[in-house]
């Protein structure tokens, strides 16, 4: 079964690492879904992708990197008219599909990529057939009004519906409902099917802490917006005999990476990344973290305390999850402008090595998922086994008309 998977990836990480979450568990548990081995494409617009462990039999494709400034998108490196660029990225991705063929393709968020530069690949993929298309989406897009402004760009529900056989929601409706939000419209409800979160699961590799004692936690995911956040952890007294590991973000400026080392308390180190972000969190005894998707779900499979201080600019999404997530009781949150190293200190020490109880969610999207696209890929499954069944067949038929005849002919001489 080859299976593509997209993301645009234009702000932070969090695009390609949940739809590498979704690789690995594919990879592992499809096969025995489907009696299929599982081969695969991640299509990403970051060149840090790489950086990351693909599983066995996948393989990236890097486009050239978007970014996005207060007028929209441009391109992140080239000197291209944003015209030039988008055609640019178009053409790669419909070579893609038409070479890889892909039996599922799954698009993380924006339907139909930067300024629509996926539609005409899906379109071809889809009459080049047999493909199932869908629709992976976080459980909280934006504010409903952002969010319907988006569905109506790339053409509303007519063109979903076109485009997509499902829409697989990464989340829990008990917690938030995205529908029910007005995030998604109503004409897409029978497409949709909730995931739960894709929390449990997540794979950790490395086995060793960069901390030598018990330490709490401070990340702020890619680190392109987080150090306001940084620069109050950095500042915050911490208890004796404890550390604190201060996670900046690959895609944080070295100027404030750097600021940040220069005014760390004692015990607290700083550095840009971790190898095993899981493992750390995991080990920690308690965490504070922005409030994007993959870092909360890395928490949700815990029952390690959490204070989540949401981005405040741009999209309204962080502050809604974990606004959420706090009134169903597993986190707490914060508002970053009030958000003082006094505040912080005392919350570290008064949740240190506390347990948060988080079994009432639904944390096991990770193998949800792998079920909902065996039983899109079924058919495809069953066409193949029965299409094969009957080439062994017509085979069969044309051996036993030929060696009918080899028989009459070797009859016909030894008459002769």
């Amino acid at each position: 079964m080859r299976i593509v998977l997209y993301s645009h990836d234009s702000v932070g990480l969090g695009h390609v690492r949940r739809n590498l979450a979704l690789a690995h568990a594919l990879s592992n548990q499809l096969p025995g879904l489907v009696d299929r081995p599982v081969t695969g494409l991640l299509i990403t617009g970051t060149a840090l992708a790489p950086a990351f462990r693909l599983p066995e039999g996948w393989d990236w494709v890097l486009l050239p990197g978007v970014a996005k400034s207060a007028d929209g998108y441009l391109p992140r490196n080239l000197t291209l008219s944003m015209r030039e660029f988008v055609s640019l990225r178009a053409r790669l991705l419909q070579a893609t599909l038409a070479g890889f063929r892909p039996h599922l393709v799954i698009v993380d968020r924006h339907a139909t990529g930067v300024h629509g530069e996926l539609e005409t690949a899906l379109r071809r993929a889809r009459s080049a057939g047999p493909v199932r298309v869908v629709l992976g989406l976080r459980e909280v897009l934006d504010s409903p009004a952002a969010a319907l402004t988006e569905w109506a760009r790339v053409g509303g529900p007519r063109v979903v519906k076109s485009l997509f056989d499902a829409i697989w929601v990464y989340g829990d409706p008990a917690v938030y409902d995205p529908v029910a939000a007005g995030e998604i419209p109503f004409a897409l409800r029978k497409l949709i099917r909730y995931t739960g979160y894709l929390a449990e699961g997540r794979l950790s590799a490395s086995g060793t802490s960069c901390m030598p004692g018990p330490y709490c936690l401070t990340t702020v995911g890619g680190g392109s917006d987080g150090y306001a956040l940084a620069s109050v952890a950095v500042a915050a007294r911490i208890p004796d005999g404890l550390g604190h590991l201060v996670v900046a973000g690959p895609q944080m400026p070295a100027g404030q990476l750097e600021d940040l080392r220069r005014r760390a308390r004692p015990g607290v180190k700083v550095v840009a990344a971790v190898d095993d972000i899981v493992f750390h969190l995991r080990h920690a005894g308690a965490v504070v973290s922005m409030g994007g998707y993959n870092t909360v779900c890395e928490i949700l499979g815990t029952h390690i305390p959490a204070l989540i201080v949401p981005r405040t600019q741009s999209r309204a999404e962080q502050r809604i999850r974990a606004a959420s997530l706090a009134e169903a009781g597993y986190l707490e949150q914060h508002d970053v402008g009030t958000l003082t190293p006094e505040f912080l200190a005392d919350w570290l020490a008064s949740r240190f090595g506390t347990t948060v109880d988080r079994r009432r969610a639904v944390l096991d999207g990770l193998v949800r998922v792998p079920q909902l696209a065996a039983e899109l890929l079924q058919p495809l499954v069953n066409a193949d086994r029965s299409g094969a069944d009957q080439s062994g067949t017509r085979s069969g038929t044309r051996r036993e008309r030929a060696a009918t005849a080899r028989t009459k002919e070797g009859a016909s001489r030894v008459a002769v």
